[in-house]
Protein backbone atom coordinates (compact mmCIF):
# COMPACT_ATOMS: atom_id res chain seq x y z
CA UNK A 1 0.00 0.00 0.00
CA UNK A 2 1.30 3.54 -0.79
CA UNK A 3 1.68 6.74 1.35
CA UNK A 4 0.00 8.53 -1.15
CA UNK A 5 -2.91 6.20 -1.75
CA UNK A 6 -3.53 6.69 2.01
CA UNK A 7 -3.04 10.63 2.09
CA UNK A 8 -5.63 10.59 -0.72
CA UNK A 9 -8.18 8.90 0.64
CA UNK A 10 -8.55 11.26 3.35
CA UNK A 11 -7.65 14.54 0.91
CA UNK A 12 -4.70 15.16 1.42
CA UNK A 13 -2.50 16.16 -1.46
CA UNK A 14 0.99 15.61 -0.23
CA UNK A 15 2.91 14.28 3.02
CA UNK A 16 2.62 16.71 5.74
CA UNK A 17 5.23 15.28 7.87
CA UNK A 18 8.11 14.30 5.33
CA UNK A 19 10.35 17.59 5.85
CA UNK A 20 12.38 17.71 9.03
CA UNK A 21 14.09 21.18 8.76
CA UNK A 22 11.94 24.87 9.02
CA UNK A 23 14.28 26.52 5.97
CA UNK A 24 13.68 23.53 3.54
CA UNK A 25 10.36 23.03 4.56
CA UNK A 26 7.65 24.21 1.97
CA UNK A 27 4.47 23.67 4.05
CA UNK A 28 5.72 25.50 7.02
CA UNK A 29 6.99 28.45 4.45
CA UNK A 30 4.01 28.48 2.19
CA UNK A 31 0.85 27.65 4.67
CA UNK A 32 2.20 27.40 8.83
CA UNK A 33 4.50 30.25 9.05
CA UNK A 34 1.07 32.73 9.17
CA UNK A 35 -1.02 31.00 11.46
CA UNK A 36 0.97 28.01 13.64
CA UNK A 37 2.59 29.71 16.70
CA UNK A 38 3.80 28.68 19.88
CA UNK A 39 2.35 29.71 22.97
CA UNK A 40 5.43 32.11 24.00
CA UNK A 41 5.29 34.31 20.67
CA UNK A 42 3.98 37.43 21.32
CA UNK A 43 6.88 37.82 24.16
CA UNK A 44 9.46 37.03 21.98
CA UNK A 45 8.28 38.73 19.21
CA UNK A 46 7.11 42.05 20.60
CA UNK A 47 6.37 45.14 19.29
CA UNK A 48 8.02 46.17 15.75
CA UNK A 49 7.08 49.65 17.21
CA UNK A 50 9.98 48.94 20.04
CA UNK A 51 12.63 46.46 18.90
CA UNK A 52 13.44 44.66 21.90
CA UNK A 53 15.60 41.58 22.80
CA UNK A 54 14.34 37.72 23.42
CA UNK A 55 16.58 35.04 24.59
CA UNK A 56 14.90 31.47 23.94
CA UNK A 57 16.12 28.42 25.33
CA UNK A 58 15.26 25.53 22.92
CA UNK A 59 16.09 21.73 22.34
CA UNK A 60 16.48 19.94 18.77
CA UNK A 61 13.33 20.35 16.60
CA UNK A 62 11.63 22.64 18.99
CA UNK A 63 11.09 25.41 15.83
CA UNK A 64 14.00 27.67 16.98
CA UNK A 65 14.25 28.32 13.34
CA UNK A 66 11.11 28.23 12.60
CA UNK A 67 10.48 30.85 14.79
CA UNK A 68 13.30 32.70 13.52
CA UNK A 69 11.79 32.55 9.88
CA UNK A 70 8.36 33.65 11.26
CA UNK A 71 9.49 37.12 12.83
CA UNK A 72 11.58 37.86 9.88
CA UNK A 73 8.32 37.18 7.54
CA UNK A 74 6.59 39.26 10.20
CA UNK A 75 8.76 41.80 10.27
CA UNK A 76 8.79 41.92 6.35
CA UNK A 77 5.35 42.49 6.12
CA UNK A 78 5.00 45.25 9.04
CA UNK A 79 8.02 46.82 6.85
CA UNK A 80 6.00 46.29 3.87
CA UNK A 81 2.92 48.99 4.75
CA UNK A 82 5.95 52.02 5.71
CA UNK A 83 7.78 54.48 4.25
CA UNK A 84 9.32 55.30 7.37
CA UNK A 85 9.69 53.72 11.11
CA UNK A 86 10.86 50.10 9.06
CA UNK A 87 13.49 47.73 10.72
CA UNK A 88 16.60 46.74 8.83
CA UNK A 89 16.17 42.97 9.57
CA UNK A 90 20.11 40.94 10.06
CA UNK A 91 20.40 37.05 9.93
CA UNK A 92 23.19 36.08 11.77
CA UNK A 93 22.90 32.57 11.75
CA UNK A 94 26.05 31.45 10.00
CA UNK A 95 28.92 31.60 11.67
CA UNK A 96 31.45 29.44 10.16
CA UNK A 97 32.90 32.31 7.53
CA UNK A 98 33.21 34.20 10.85
CA UNK A 99 34.58 31.80 13.07
CA UNK A 100 37.26 30.83 9.75
CA UNK A 101 38.59 33.78 9.43
CA UNK A 102 39.25 34.14 13.36
CA UNK A 103 40.95 30.57 13.54
CA UNK A 104 43.07 31.96 10.73
CA UNK A 105 44.22 35.10 12.57
CA UNK A 106 44.47 34.32 16.10
CA UNK A 107 46.01 31.11 15.50
CA UNK A 108 45.17 27.90 13.24
CA UNK A 109 46.98 25.25 15.06
CA UNK A 110 45.33 25.87 19.10
CA UNK A 111 42.24 23.32 20.19
CA UNK A 112 38.92 25.29 19.64
CA UNK A 113 37.96 25.96 23.17
CA UNK A 114 41.45 27.96 23.20
CA UNK A 115 40.57 29.68 20.37
CA UNK A 116 37.57 30.60 21.35
CA UNK A 117 38.39 31.90 25.13
CA UNK A 118 39.64 34.73 22.99
CA UNK A 119 36.54 35.81 21.37
CA UNK A 120 34.58 38.33 22.54
CA UNK A 121 31.64 40.92 22.43
CA UNK A 122 33.21 43.22 19.74
CA UNK A 123 34.09 40.11 17.16
CA UNK A 124 30.19 39.48 17.43
CA UNK A 125 29.42 42.70 16.89
CA UNK A 126 32.44 43.00 14.11
CA UNK A 127 30.38 40.12 12.44
CA UNK A 128 26.85 41.97 12.84
CA UNK A 129 28.05 44.96 11.39
CA UNK A 130 29.52 43.00 8.77
CA UNK A 131 26.08 41.10 7.64
CA UNK A 132 24.35 44.92 8.20
CA UNK A 133 26.67 46.61 5.49
CA UNK A 134 27.06 44.16 3.39
CA UNK A 135 23.37 43.97 3.14
CA UNK A 136 23.16 47.60 3.13
CA UNK A 137 25.03 48.96 0.08
CA UNK A 138 24.28 45.47 -1.88
CA UNK A 139 20.76 47.46 -1.79
CA UNK A 140 22.25 51.52 -2.40
CA UNK A 141 23.86 49.67 -5.60
CA UNK A 142 20.95 47.43 -6.52
CA UNK A 143 23.06 44.14 -7.13
CA UNK A 144 21.14 41.55 -8.86
CA UNK A 145 21.28 39.16 -5.96
CA UNK A 146 21.86 41.04 -2.95
CA UNK A 147 22.54 39.43 0.48
CA UNK A 148 19.93 37.31 2.01
CA UNK A 149 21.85 37.57 5.81
CA UNK A 150 20.71 41.34 5.88
CA UNK A 151 18.82 44.21 4.54
CA UNK A 152 15.16 45.83 3.62
CA UNK A 153 14.21 47.60 0.03
CA UNK A 154 15.62 50.85 0.14
CA UNK A 155 14.54 53.63 -1.31
CA UNK A 156 16.60 54.87 -3.58
CA UNK A 157 15.60 58.76 -3.12
CA UNK A 158 16.44 58.34 0.57
CA UNK A 159 20.11 57.82 -0.72
CA UNK A 160 20.14 61.30 -1.96
CA UNK A 161 19.23 62.73 1.25
CA UNK A 162 22.52 61.34 2.86
CA UNK A 163 24.55 64.23 4.44
CA UNK A 164 28.37 64.85 3.52
CA UNK A 165 29.13 63.00 7.14
CA UNK A 166 27.14 60.10 6.75
CA UNK A 167 28.44 59.71 3.19
CA UNK A 168 31.63 59.51 4.78
CA UNK A 169 30.60 57.27 7.45
CA UNK A 170 29.06 54.92 4.82
CA UNK A 171 32.04 54.40 2.72
CA UNK A 172 34.35 53.79 6.18
CA UNK A 173 31.81 51.55 6.94
CA UNK A 174 32.36 49.64 3.77
CA UNK A 175 36.37 49.83 4.16
CA UNK A 176 35.96 47.73 7.27
CA UNK A 177 33.30 45.82 7.21
CA UNK A 178 31.82 45.06 3.23
CA UNK A 179 32.04 41.32 2.65
CA UNK A 180 30.57 41.20 -0.69
CA UNK A 181 31.79 38.50 -3.17
CA UNK A 182 30.69 39.99 -6.54
CA UNK A 183 33.08 41.98 -7.31
CA UNK A 184 36.08 43.07 -6.44
CA UNK A 185 36.35 45.65 -3.20
CA UNK A 186 38.17 48.60 -5.21
CA UNK A 187 35.54 48.43 -7.64
CA UNK A 188 32.59 48.26 -5.54
CA UNK A 189 33.64 50.92 -3.40
CA UNK A 190 34.23 53.34 -6.11
CA UNK A 191 30.39 52.90 -7.18
CA UNK A 192 29.60 53.13 -3.67
CA UNK A 193 31.68 56.65 -3.87
CA UNK A 194 30.22 57.19 -7.20
CA UNK A 195 26.86 56.92 -6.05
CA UNK A 196 27.09 58.86 -2.78
CA UNK A 197 28.60 61.86 -4.65
CA UNK A 198 31.85 61.75 -2.00
CA UNK A 199 34.20 64.08 -3.64
CA UNK A 200 37.80 62.29 -2.38
CA UNK A 201 40.22 65.00 -4.52
CA UNK A 202 40.54 67.41 -2.10
CA UNK A 203 42.43 64.89 -0.17
CA UNK A 204 45.01 64.63 -2.73
CA UNK A 205 46.53 67.86 -2.37
CA UNK A 206 49.56 66.70 -1.32
CA UNK A 207 49.77 64.72 -4.03
CA UNK A 208 49.53 67.57 -6.55
CA UNK A 209 51.91 69.50 -4.67
CA UNK A 210 54.55 66.44 -4.99
CA UNK A 211 53.84 66.42 -8.72
CA UNK A 212 54.22 70.19 -9.25
CA UNK A 213 57.18 70.55 -7.01
CA UNK A 214 58.72 67.42 -9.02
CA UNK A 215 58.33 69.26 -12.07
CA UNK A 216 59.47 72.93 -10.85
CA UNK A 217 62.67 70.75 -9.29
CA UNK A 218 63.70 69.02 -12.31
CA UNK A 219 63.50 72.21 -14.52
CA UNK A 220 65.67 73.89 -12.20
CA UNK A 221 68.40 70.53 -12.13
CA UNK A 222 68.47 70.61 -15.93
CA UNK A 223 68.74 74.40 -15.99
CA UNK A 224 71.82 74.45 -13.42
CA UNK A 225 73.85 71.44 -15.65
CA UNK A 226 73.02 73.20 -18.38
CA UNK A 227 74.25 76.49 -17.31
CA UNK A 228 77.25 75.22 -15.36
CA UNK A 229 80.26 74.35 -16.68
CA UNK A 230 81.06 70.50 -16.61
CA UNK A 231 84.39 70.55 -14.19
CA UNK A 232 82.08 72.55 -11.31
CA UNK A 233 79.91 69.71 -11.59
CA UNK A 234 82.44 67.56 -9.33
CA UNK A 235 81.79 65.14 -8.12
CA UNK A 236 78.82 64.83 -10.17
CA UNK A 237 77.55 62.29 -7.76
CA UNK A 238 76.65 64.46 -5.13
CA UNK A 239 75.05 67.13 -7.20
CA UNK A 240 72.69 64.54 -8.77
CA UNK A 241 71.91 63.77 -4.86
CA UNK A 242 71.57 67.26 -4.12
CA UNK A 243 68.82 67.20 -7.37
CA UNK A 244 67.26 64.13 -6.12
CA UNK A 245 66.85 65.51 -2.60
CA UNK A 246 65.27 68.67 -4.31
CA UNK A 247 62.77 66.61 -5.92
CA UNK A 248 61.60 64.24 -2.70
CA UNK A 249 60.98 67.21 -0.44
CA UNK A 250 57.86 67.89 -2.34
CA UNK A 251 56.61 64.62 -1.46
CA UNK A 252 57.01 64.62 2.31
CA UNK A 253 53.59 65.27 3.20
CA UNK A 254 52.08 62.83 0.88
CA UNK A 255 54.46 60.78 1.99
CA UNK A 256 54.01 60.95 5.96
CA UNK A 257 50.07 60.99 5.34
CA UNK A 258 50.87 57.44 3.56
CA UNK A 259 53.05 55.94 6.48
CA UNK A 260 49.82 57.53 8.94
CA UNK A 261 47.42 55.42 6.98
CA UNK A 262 49.35 52.42 6.33
CA UNK A 263 49.93 51.74 10.22
CA UNK A 264 46.71 52.59 11.21
CA UNK A 265 45.17 49.72 8.13
CA UNK A 266 47.76 47.15 9.70
CA UNK A 267 46.12 47.85 13.29
CA UNK A 268 42.39 47.82 11.90
CA UNK A 269 43.25 44.69 9.89
CA UNK A 270 45.04 43.01 12.87
CA UNK A 271 41.89 43.70 15.24
CA UNK A 272 38.77 42.75 12.97
CA UNK A 273 39.37 38.95 13.79
CA UNK A 274 36.01 38.05 11.59
CA UNK A 275 37.13 40.53 8.40
CA UNK A 276 39.15 39.50 5.77
CA UNK A 277 40.01 43.14 4.56
CA UNK A 278 44.25 43.34 4.53
CA UNK A 279 46.06 46.49 5.46
CA UNK A 280 47.28 47.20 1.68
CA UNK A 281 43.62 47.32 0.36
CA UNK A 282 42.42 48.97 3.58
CA UNK A 283 45.12 52.02 2.98
CA UNK A 284 44.12 52.59 -0.65
CA UNK A 285 40.94 53.31 0.25
CA UNK A 286 42.25 55.85 3.90
CA UNK A 287 44.10 57.41 0.99
CA UNK A 288 40.86 59.06 -0.52
CA UNK A 289 39.80 60.77 2.87
CA UNK A 290 41.25 64.09 3.91
CA UNK A 291 42.58 63.99 7.88
CA UNK A 292 40.08 66.24 8.48
CA UNK A 293 37.80 63.69 7.02
CA UNK A 294 39.29 61.42 9.52
CA UNK A 295 39.46 63.25 12.62
CA UNK A 296 38.31 61.79 15.48
CA UNK A 297 36.47 59.04 13.79
CA UNK A 298 36.11 55.83 15.74
CA UNK A 299 38.67 53.19 13.67
CA UNK A 300 38.01 49.39 14.84
CA UNK A 301 41.86 49.24 15.30
CA UNK A 302 42.10 48.00 19.51
CA UNK A 303 40.42 45.02 21.09
CA UNK A 304 37.35 46.83 22.87
CA UNK A 305 33.93 47.56 22.59
CA UNK A 306 33.20 51.37 22.83
CA UNK A 307 34.64 51.51 18.81
CA UNK A 308 32.12 49.15 17.64
CA UNK A 309 29.63 51.01 19.72
CA UNK A 310 30.24 54.58 17.94
CA UNK A 311 30.58 52.22 14.24
CA UNK A 312 27.06 51.02 15.25
CA UNK A 313 25.68 54.48 16.31
CA UNK A 314 26.83 55.57 12.77
CA UNK A 315 25.19 52.83 10.99
CA UNK A 316 21.79 53.35 12.65
CA UNK A 317 22.13 57.46 11.83
CA UNK A 318 22.46 56.50 8.39
CA UNK A 319 19.82 53.76 8.55
CA UNK A 320 17.64 56.22 9.95
CA UNK A 321 17.82 58.63 7.20
CA UNK A 322 17.51 55.44 4.76
CA UNK A 323 13.74 55.34 6.59
CA UNK A 324 14.47 52.53 9.15
CA UNK A 325 14.25 53.16 13.32
CA UNK A 326 15.64 50.08 14.21
CA UNK A 327 17.55 46.81 13.68
CA UNK A 328 16.75 43.20 14.57
CA UNK A 329 19.35 41.13 15.01
CA UNK A 330 18.06 37.19 14.75
CA UNK A 331 20.56 34.82 15.88
CA UNK A 332 20.74 31.03 15.36
CA UNK A 333 21.94 27.71 14.53
CA UNK A 334 24.39 28.17 16.94
CA UNK A 335 25.36 24.97 17.10
CA UNK A 336 25.95 24.23 13.70
CA UNK A 337 29.63 25.36 12.93
CA UNK A 338 31.66 23.11 11.84
CA UNK A 339 34.20 24.56 14.69
CA UNK A 340 31.56 24.02 17.01
CA UNK A 341 30.03 20.81 16.22
CA UNK A 342 27.43 20.56 18.68
CA UNK A 343 29.98 20.61 21.32
CA UNK A 344 27.87 22.46 24.55
CA UNK A 345 31.00 24.46 25.93
CA UNK A 346 32.09 25.55 22.70
CA UNK A 347 28.83 26.94 22.26
CA UNK A 348 28.77 28.77 25.78
CA UNK A 349 32.37 30.31 24.88
CA UNK A 350 30.73 31.31 21.43
CA UNK A 351 27.82 32.96 23.06
CA UNK A 352 28.42 34.41 26.45
CA UNK A 353 30.33 37.36 25.24
CA UNK A 354 27.29 38.21 23.50
CA UNK A 355 25.28 38.53 27.27
CA UNK A 356 26.14 41.80 27.82
CA UNK A 357 23.46 43.99 29.07
CA UNK A 358 24.82 47.42 27.71
CA UNK A 359 24.40 45.47 23.92
CA UNK A 360 21.72 43.68 24.29
CA UNK A 361 19.57 47.12 25.20
CA UNK A 362 21.42 49.19 23.14
CA UNK A 363 18.91 51.83 21.73
CA UNK A 364 17.46 51.10 18.42
CA UNK A 365 18.24 47.43 18.36
CA UNK A 366 16.54 44.26 19.07
CA UNK A 367 18.67 40.34 19.19
CA UNK A 368 16.69 37.49 18.78
CA UNK A 369 18.78 34.68 20.29
CA UNK A 370 17.47 31.45 19.53
CA UNK A 371 20.20 29.14 21.83
CA UNK A 372 20.35 25.60 22.27
CA UNK A 373 18.40 24.34 25.42
CA UNK A 374 22.13 22.36 26.55
CA UNK A 375 23.26 26.20 27.54
CA UNK A 376 20.85 26.51 30.39
CA UNK A 377 22.94 23.97 32.63
CA UNK A 378 26.10 26.79 32.61
CA UNK A 379 23.00 29.05 33.76
CA UNK A 380 22.18 27.61 36.89
CA UNK A 381 26.43 27.51 37.44
CA UNK A 382 27.21 31.37 36.88
CA UNK A 383 27.99 33.72 39.56
CA UNK A 384 26.17 37.39 40.43
CA UNK A 385 29.09 38.72 38.19
CA UNK A 386 27.54 37.40 35.45
CA UNK A 387 23.74 37.76 35.96
CA UNK A 388 25.02 41.51 36.52
CA UNK A 389 26.21 41.59 33.47
CA UNK A 390 23.82 40.14 31.29
CA UNK A 391 20.37 40.68 33.35
CA UNK A 392 18.32 38.20 31.98
CA UNK A 393 15.56 39.27 33.94
CA UNK A 394 14.89 42.23 31.70
CA UNK A 395 15.85 40.42 28.30
CA UNK A 396 12.22 38.79 27.31
CA UNK A 397 13.77 35.00 28.31
CA UNK A 398 12.26 32.25 27.49
CA UNK A 399 14.13 28.96 29.75
CA UNK A 400 12.52 26.36 27.77
CA UNK A 401 10.51 26.70 24.13
CA UNK A 402 7.83 23.49 25.70
CA UNK A 403 5.51 22.34 23.53
CA UNK A 404 2.42 20.45 25.08
CA UNK A 405 0.41 17.59 23.96
CA UNK A 406 -2.27 19.82 22.83
CA UNK A 407 -0.19 22.39 21.19
CA UNK A 408 1.47 19.65 19.01
CA UNK A 409 -1.48 18.20 18.18
CA UNK A 410 -2.77 21.41 16.26
CA UNK A 411 1.04 21.80 14.65
CA UNK A 412 0.00 18.36 13.45
CA UNK A 413 -3.37 19.09 12.23
CA UNK A 414 -2.49 22.38 10.86
CA UNK A 415 -0.01 21.18 8.56
CA UNK A 416 -2.47 18.38 7.25
CA UNK A 417 -4.82 20.94 6.66
CA UNK A 418 -2.37 22.94 4.74
CA UNK A 419 -1.91 19.97 2.57
CA UNK A 420 -5.43 19.27 1.97
CA UNK A 421 -7.36 18.84 -1.57
CA UNK A 422 -9.62 21.80 -2.06
CA UNK A 423 -12.52 21.29 -0.48
CA UNK A 424 -11.77 18.53 2.24
CA UNK A 425 -10.98 19.08 5.82
CA UNK A 426 -9.17 16.11 6.58
CA UNK A 427 -7.52 15.84 10.63
CA UNK A 428 -5.20 14.03 12.40
CA UNK A 429 -7.39 12.02 14.29
CA UNK A 430 -9.07 10.82 10.86
CA UNK A 431 -5.72 8.88 10.20
CA UNK A 432 -6.21 6.63 13.47
CA UNK A 433 -8.29 4.04 14.60
CA UNK A 434 -11.25 4.99 17.04
CA UNK A 435 -9.46 1.87 19.07
CA UNK A 436 -7.21 4.86 19.95
CA UNK A 437 -8.26 6.83 22.34
CA UNK A 438 -7.56 10.90 21.84
CA UNK A 439 -6.12 11.29 25.08
CA UNK A 440 -3.83 8.33 24.45
CA UNK A 441 -2.91 10.40 21.29
CA UNK A 442 -2.26 13.26 23.17
CA UNK A 443 -0.40 11.83 25.91
CA UNK A 444 2.25 10.30 23.10
CA UNK A 445 2.25 13.91 21.39
CA UNK A 446 3.72 15.25 24.61
CA UNK A 447 6.15 12.59 25.24
CA UNK A 448 7.70 13.61 21.54
CA UNK A 449 7.97 17.08 23.00
CA UNK A 450 8.89 18.87 20.25
CA UNK A 451 7.72 19.23 16.51
CA UNK A 452 10.18 17.63 14.68
CA UNK A 453 10.05 14.23 17.12
CA UNK A 454 6.32 14.49 16.39
CA UNK A 455 6.96 14.72 12.35
CA UNK A 456 9.71 12.25 12.35
CA UNK A 457 7.29 9.82 14.64
CA UNK A 458 4.01 10.41 12.14
CA UNK A 459 6.11 9.67 9.26
CA UNK A 460 7.52 6.43 10.79
CA UNK A 461 3.78 5.56 11.62
CA UNK A 462 2.94 6.39 8.06
CA UNK A 463 5.21 3.89 6.28
CA UNK A 464 4.90 1.07 8.88
CA UNK A 465 1.35 0.86 8.17
CA UNK A 466 1.38 1.12 4.81
CA UNK A 467 4.13 -1.69 4.54
CA UNK A 468 1.85 -3.86 6.55
CA UNK A 469 -1.29 -3.23 4.02
CA UNK A 470 -0.88 -4.53 0.05
CA UNK A 471 -2.89 -2.30 -2.64
CA UNK A 472 -5.69 -4.98 -3.20
CA UNK A 473 -6.74 -4.96 0.77
CA UNK A 474 -5.95 -1.45 2.21
CA UNK A 475 -6.59 -0.18 5.19
CA UNK A 476 -7.46 3.17 5.29
CA UNK A 477 -7.03 3.96 9.21
CA UNK A 478 -3.75 3.01 11.43
CA UNK A 479 -4.41 0.87 14.22
CA UNK A 480 -3.64 1.19 17.93
CA UNK A 481 -0.75 -1.52 17.86
CA UNK A 482 1.26 -0.11 15.04
CA UNK A 483 1.03 3.01 16.65
CA UNK A 484 2.45 1.23 20.06
CA UNK A 485 4.56 -0.35 18.53
CA UNK A 486 6.40 2.86 16.00
CA UNK A 487 5.91 4.28 19.21
CA UNK A 488 7.99 2.37 21.45
CA UNK A 489 10.99 1.87 18.47
CA UNK A 490 11.27 5.84 18.34
CA UNK A 491 12.06 6.78 21.57
CA UNK A 492 14.11 3.35 21.88
CA UNK A 493 16.00 5.07 18.99
CA UNK A 494 15.86 8.46 20.55
CA UNK A 495 17.45 7.46 23.81
CA UNK A 496 20.09 6.10 21.74
CA UNK A 497 20.90 8.80 19.77
CA UNK A 498 20.40 10.80 23.07
CA UNK A 499 23.25 8.72 24.64
CA UNK A 500 25.30 9.29 21.25
CA UNK A 501 24.92 5.33 20.07
CA UNK A 502 22.73 5.69 17.25
CA UNK A 503 21.40 8.18 13.96
CA UNK A 504 18.01 8.71 16.14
Amino acid sequence: MKIQQLLEHHGIARNPFAEEDAQTDPVFKDHCIDNTYHPTWDKIYGDPGEPATAIVFGEKGAGKTAMRLQIAKHLEEYNAGRTEGRLFIIHYDDFNHFLDTFRDKVSSRRRPDKLLADWKLWDHMDAILALGITGLIDRILEVAQPSLAAGAPIDQRKVDQLQHHQARDLLLLAAYYDQSMAETFNSRWARLRKRLRFRTWTAHWDLALGAVWSLAAIIAAIAVFANTPWESLQPLWLYLLLAVGAVMIGWIPWGWRFVRRHWLSRRIARRLHTGNRQAPVLRRVLMNFSTSDLADQPFPAKDRTDDRYELLLKLQSILETLGFKGIVVLVDRVDEPHLINGSPKLMRALMWPMLDNKFLKHPGLGLKLMLPIELTQFLEREDSEFYQRARLDKQNTVRSLEWTGQALYDVTSARIQACAVEGATPALRDLFDPGLSDQRLLDALRSLRVPRAAFKFLYRVLVAHCNAHTDMNPKWQISPETFESQLAIYHRDQEAFDRGLGAG
